[in-house]
C-alpha cells in the first residue's frame, strides 16, 4: 500500500463511519460498466463541498489492490450489484490530489515533476521486479512498461484537479504544460482503464475545443446521468431530517434550489451541518469569503447589475453558457460571468429554459452581503421598502404604490440603466422582493389566455394572500396596461383556484418621469376546466 499507488480506504472508512452518511455507492455500477470502453476518461465539476472527494475516496477504496474494503460496503447499493465482486479491490490505482501538490504558488514551477517524482517512487516500491526505474525515468513511459510486462493497467482517481486554474490565474504557458501532461499520460494509453478526475471547473478550453478532448464532462451545465450522485436528493434529504427530527420544509427552504439535470441537489455541507447543529445559517458560504463572489458581480458588463438584481428579486435570467472557456479569467460578457457563478455554485441552471437564478436563502444571504457596498447603491434601502410596497398593493392603495415605485426607481437609476421594459421588469422584481416570504417564485411573462403577463406571483398554499397580475407599459397608461391584462385574459392562468386577483398595471413616462398604477381586484375568481387555455 503506497500513498499514491494502491492507496488504503481510511478516507472511505471515515466517510462511512461518519454521523451523517448517505451511500452514493450506485456510481460504481456506472464506472464498472465503463473500465476499458471509450467512455473510460470522466471528469466531474461541482462546486465546493459537494461530495466530489467523498465520491473519489469511495472509488479508490473500492477499486485498489492495496486494501481489503469488503465490510465498508457491506449493505451498501453497490452490494448486490453483478460486477461488485468482480472488482473490488481488484486494481491498480493511481490517486492524486493536486491540490497537495500547490500548497503554495511557488510549487507551480516544480508540482508537474513533483507529481512524477513521487508516483514513481512509490511504482518502484509497488513494482519490485522491475529495476530499471530512475530518477530521469518519465511516468508514462514506466506505465506502459508495466502494462506491457504485467498486462494490467490502472485506474487513476484525481481530485481537484483544476486548482492549477485558480491558483494560477494568470499564467497562461503553466496552464497550458498542465493540460500538455495530462494530454500525455491519458490520451491513447492503453494503461487506463479508468480515468476519474474531479473539480469545480470543467476541463479548460482553448478557442472552441477542449485541451485533453477525450474526456467526457459531467459538470453543473451537464450533469449527464450522474447528477444524482453529487449533492443530497429531496428524498435523501427528506430521510435523514425525518431522523434527526428537523423541518424538512425550512430545510428545503435554506438548501434546496440547485438544478442538476433532473433532480434537485441540495449542498451535502449546509444539510450535514444543519442537521447536525439544528442551527439553521449559512455554512457552506461561510467556507469562503464573501469577497470570491463581490469580485465577479462587480465586473463592468453591460446588464451584470441588472441580471443581479433581478435575480435578487426571485427573478431568472436567460444567458448562453457555451462560450464559457472553463476558466477564471477569460470574461467577454456577463453570461461568462454568470456560467462561473453556475459553476462556482453561487447560482443555478435551467437547461430547460437556458435560465439561472439564485437557488436558495444561503446563497441569497451571500448576495445580500455583497450588495451592501458602495457600487450597489440604493438597492439595499430598495428592498427595504419592498414590505411597505407590497403592503400598499394589497391595499389597492394606487397612489402609494406608484410613489414608491417611483422611490425606488430613485434610489436605484444610477445603477440601472433605465430606458426599457425589461429595466422596468427589474426594477418591480425588485420592488416586489419581500413577495418570496408570501409567494411563490414570480413566473415570468406566463402563458395565458392570448398572450404573457409579464409578472405573476402565485400565493405559497399556506398563504391567505392575492394572487398578482402585474403587466408593464412603457410611455403609454396604466389603465391600458389593466385594459390588455383583461383583453387578453391574463388571469386565465391556473385551473380551480378560488382565491382573490389583483390585477396590478404599472406605467412609466420617459417624459415627465412618473409612474403611475392602477390596481383591479377579481374577487373570489373561478376559472372552469373548459375555460383554462393552459
Amino acid at each position: 500500500m503506497g500513498t499514491y499507488v494502491n492507496p488504503g480506504n481510511t478516507a472511505f472508512r471515515e466517510a462511512v463511519n461518519s454521523k451523517i452518511y448517505i451511500d452514493k455507492t450506485d456510481l460504481i455500477t456506472y464506472t464498472n460498466s465503463v473500465l476499458n470502453t471509450k467512455q473510460k476518461n470522466i471528469c466531474v465539476s461541482r462546486p465546493r463541498r459537494f461530495g466530489k472527494s467523498m465520491a473519489a475516496d469511495m472509488l479508490v477504496a473500492y477499486y485498489s489492490q492495496g486494501c481489503d474494503s469488503i465490510e465498508l460496503f457491506a449493505g451498501t447499493k453497490i452490494e448486490d450489484a453483478q460486477s461488485f465482486r468482480l472488482h473490488l479491490n481488484r486494481h491498480n490505482v493511481i490517486r492524486l490530489d493536486i491540490q497537495r501538490f500547490l500548497e503554495k504558488e511557488q510549487d507551480l514551477d516544480t508540482f508537474i515533476d513533483e507529481i512524477e517524482k513521487r508516483v514513481i517512487h512509490d511504482l518502484n516500491k509497488e513494482f519490485t521486479v522491475f529495476r530499471n526505474f530512475t530518477a530521469d525515468s518519465r511516468l508514462k513511459t514506466l506505465l506502459e512498461q508495466i502494462f506491457v510486462e504485467t498486462g494490467k493497467g490502472f485506474i487513476f482517481i484525481i481530485d481537484e484537479w483544476d486548482c492549477v486554474f485558480r491558483m494560477a490565474k494568470d499564467r497562461k504557458e503553466k496552464q497550458k504544460e498542465y493540460l500538455d501532461f495530462f494530454r500525455g499520460l491519458f490520451k491513447g494509453a492503453e494503461y487506463v482503464d479508468l480515468a476519474y478526475m474531479t473539480g469545480i471547473l470543467p476541463i479548460k478550453k482553448y478557442g472552441e475545443h477542449s485541451a485533453i478532448n477525450i474526456f467526457d464532462e459531467y459538470s453543473m451545465i451537464s450533469p449527464k446521468n450522474l447528477g444524482e450522485y453529487f449533492g443530497f436528493t429531496e428524498e435523501e434529504v427528506r430521510e435523514q431530517c425525518e431522523q434527526h427530527g428537523v423541518d424538512y420544509t425550512k430545510v428545503q427552504k435554506w438548501y434546496d434550489g440547485y438544478r442538476i439535470g433532473d433532480f434537485h441537489i441540495y449542498n451535502p455541507k449546509s444539510v450535514a451541518d444543519v442537521l447536525m447543529w439544528k442551527e439553521f445559517r449559512s455554512y457552506w458560504t461561510g467556507t469562503e469569503t464573501y469577497e470570491a463572489l463581490k469580485i465577479y458581480i462587480d465586473m463592468n458588463f453591460d446588464g451584470l447589475k441588472e441580471a443581479v438584481v433581478m435575480m435578487l428579486g426571485n427573478g431568472r435570467c436567460r444567458i448562453n453558457t457555451r462560450k464559457f472557456q472553463n476558466d477564471m479569467t477569460t470574461f467577454k460578457t456577463k453570461d461568462d460571468v454568470l456560467t462561473l457563478l453556475i459553476h462556482l455554485g453561487y447560482l443555478t441552471y435551467d437547461k430547460n429554459t437556458d435560465e439561472v437564478f439564485i437557488p436558495n436563502l444561503e446563497i441569497t444571504q451571500e448576495f445580500m452581503n455583497v450588495v451592501d457596498e458602495p457600487g450597489w447603491d440604493g438597492l439595499v434601502q430598495s428592498l427595504n421598502h419592498s414590505e411597505e410596497l407590497l403592503q400598499s398593493t394589497w391595499d389597492c392603495d394606487e397612489n402609494a404604490v406608484a410613489e414608491k415605485i417611483a422611490t425606488i426607481h430613485n434610489e436605484t437609476a444610477s445603477m440601472l440603466k433605465y430606458n426599457d421594459e425589461n429595466s422596468l421588469t427589474c426594477v418591480i422584481l425588485m420592488a416586489y422582493y419581500s413577495a418570496k416570504a408570501h409567494y411563490m417564485n414570480p413566473i415570468m411573462e406566463l402563458p395565458s389566455g392570448k398572450g404573457f403577463a409579464d409578472v405573476v406571483y402565485l400565493p405559497k398554499r399556506e398563504r391567505r394572500v392575492p394572487a398578482l397580475v402585474v403587466e408593464l407599459k412603457w410611455n403609454k397608461s396604466a389603465e391600458g396596461a389593466i385594459a390588455q391584462i383583461k383583453e387578453k385574459r391574463y388571469a386565465d392562468w391556473v385551473n380551480g383556484y378560488t382565491g382573490d386577483i389583483l390585477l396590478v398595471g404599472i406605467n412609466y413616462d420617459k417624459e415627465t418621469k412618473e409612474h403611475q398604477c392602477r390596481i383591479d381586484a377579481l374577487n373570489n375568481f373561478v376559472i372552469s376546466p373548459s375555460q383554462n387555455p393552459l
